[in-house]
């Protein structure tokens, strides 16, 4: 089947072929930073898949071959209040909520680097094929901050409670292998072409299959964490919380100065 373009978003595409819906986020300059703009884009985007009966499975890349996402977009962040961080922090959660519930399997095909908002992405997603050069994080604690689109929940859901807390509170990075070992991804391929070839031969397999026993499958498992839902309410409150401290706005200051922070703790 011919591909189908959509080219209403400003900061993503949306293309469809085989009836495999593919979402790239297309900030590449900003390495696939994800804004409110974006964000929004992401919501309106999931509508549309969702409600399209032609796309029967989605696949969410990146621009590029360095970035899948490489987190949010530092700038906005530095300029947040405790409210807004809260509403930030929610309406990210709700977003990739929308991911994580529908009903149609989606696959992340991780380009490169998956790091803050954009691990948080991919761990929305219900599966997750990589390149052997990507690299996975959620460095927020560098900032002053937490992970706040459902990271500590998600990760600790993938992987574990205490290798989660050592990733968080440390910041540091996983490649692609120790990923894998951890099993907080399926697959890792060696190139870019593999990894998009690799995620449409799954959910060419998944398609032979009823889709309303598959869409009952993501909602059964799904299930499992659903007393988890307290944990996303807190992440929201004291990633908020994190706005209204000095760490914070220092944190996001020497990010955007490109110097190491000087955190007092308070």
């Amino acid at each position: 089947m011919l591909v189908k373009e959509r080219t209403k978003y400003k900061n993503l595409h949306l293309s469809m072929e085989d009836g495999i819906g593919t979402i790239m986020i297309m900030r590449a300059s900003k390495h696939n930073a994800v804004n409110t703009e974006t964000m929004e884009e992401l919501r309106r985007v999931m509508f549309e898949v969702i409600a399209n009966t032609d796309i029967k499975s989605l696949i969410i890349t990146g621009e590029g071959t360095k970035a899948f996402v490489a987190g949010a977009d530092i700038a906005e962040l530095a300029e947040l209040d405790e409210l807004g961080a809260k509403r930030y922090s929610q309406n990210g959660q709700d977003v990739y909520a929308m991911i994580e519930n529908c009903p149609k399997p989606v696959i992340a095909a991780i380009n490169g680097y998956a790091l803050g908002g954009g691990c948080e992405l991919a761990l929305a997603c219900h599966m997750r094929v990589a390149v052997e050069t990507a690299k996975f994080g959620l460095p927020e604690v560098r900032l002053g901050t937490i992970p706040g689109f459902g990271g500590t929940q998600r990760l600790t859901q993938s992987i574990g409670k205490a290798k989660t807390l050592e990733l968080i509170m440390t910041g540091d990075m996983l490649s692609a292998r120790e990923a894998y070992d951890l099993g907080l991804i399926n697959h890792i391929v060696t190139s870019h072409e593999e990894l998009i070839r690799k995620s449409r031969e799954i959910l060419k397999k998944i398609a032979s299959s009823g889709p309303v026993a598959v869409a009952m499958v993501i909602k059964s498992v799904n299930e499992v964490y659903s007393t988890f839902e307290s944990g996303y309410m807190k992440e929201v409150t004291h990633f908020g919380q994190t706005a209204s401290t000095s760490d914070f706005h220092e944190g996001m200051k020497a990010f955007l100065e490109k110097r190491e922070a000087k955190f007092i703790g308070k």
